[in-house]
């Protein structure tokens, strides 16, 4: 597939086939593709764990999320799950980085010169700063560039994936050994679709001139129609659901899951784990 078609392709599949592998190598493919993702100051700071259900022990499977507030059959139903990560250490050497850049030809002319600038000027300035870094929210942006570049790869591979957030990682970052000074970013379940790829159709959003703008916040960026041809001759814009028969579809999959005819009826027992693990972890996690 051409990279417009993957995008317009792009769902959140909550419906992942439990009986089906995805094989290693597709997993790793996404991973390279996160690898490669634009990063301020070379510095990287996006990891992962992939957890293959198959093979991974009962303690890591047990430490994944109940569920979350749309439904927890997802993680009970894939056969991967990528726990995405910031590591805020890779800020603190951010210095080595650079000047990997420098030696790539990435980063100024003259390589002496441009590693002296560097140690002098550029990474004081940015080790002054390392508060603000953190707080800018351009690393988290960073991370997402990677993410969102491994989810394509997902959907070029044939696979599915649907990103979820986690309210309390404390038993994950435990469990999984994460750094101390790491953040979990989002939770990704990965797995062949059981539902039509298509998922009903590409989801509901909001008017593009709402969305963007030209020159002043306010003054709307005007939609040519003769691109929107173009990109639906690419497959990038794609129909909008609710495609038809997508009712229907919905009620055998949930028969299917054993599910009722409303996926966040797991919430109260989500707020009931992670009370429990608030409680397990002493009084100042709690706080």
């Amino acid at each position: 597939m051409e990279l417009k078609e993957v995008i317009g392709r792009r769902r959140s599949i909550r419906f992942i086939d439990p009986d089906r592998p995805v094989e290693r190598a597709k997993i790793q493919k996404m991973l390279e593709a996160a690898r490669l993702a634009s990063f301020w100051g070379n510095v990287q700071a996006l990891k992962a764990v992939a957890i293959e259900r198959a093979s991974a022990p009962q303690e890591v499977i047990d430490a994944l999320p109940i569920g979350t507030a749309i439904g927890g059959f997802q993680f009970r139903a894939a056969p991967v799950v990528i726990v995405w990560l910031l590591d805020w250490n890779q800020v603190t050497v951010q210095g080595d980085r650079l000047h990997e850049l420098v030696d790539a030809g990435a980063l100024g002319v003259n390589v002496e010169k441009s590693h002296a600038y560097l140690d002098s000027t550029l990474i004081p300035f940015f080790q002054l700063g390392n508060e603000k870094i953190r707080t800018a929210g351009i690393t988290e942006v960073d991370c997402g560039q990677g993410i969102a570049q491994a989810t394509l790869v997902a959907f070029e591979e044939g696979l599915g994936t649907c990103l979820l957030g986690v309210m309390n990682d404390r038993k994950l970052k435990r469990v999984l050994r994460l750094p101390a000074d790491s953040k979990v970013l989002v939770v990704q379940t990965v797995g062949y679709p059981k539902e039509d790829p298509e998922a009903g159709g590409q989801r509901p959003r909001i008017p593009f001139e709402q969305r963007f703008f030209l020159n002043r916040f306010g003054d709307s960026f005007r939609r040519d129609e003769n691109v929107v041809h173009e990109l639906q001759q690419a497959k990038m814009l794609q129909r909008p659901a609710p495609t038809p028969g997508r009712r229907d579809e919905l009620r055998a999959l949930a028969k299917d899951y054993g599910l009722g005819d409303i996926f966040g009826d797991e919430v109260p027992a989500i707020i009931a784990d992670m009370t429990q693990a608030a409680e397990e972890d002493g009084p100042e996690a709690a706080k």
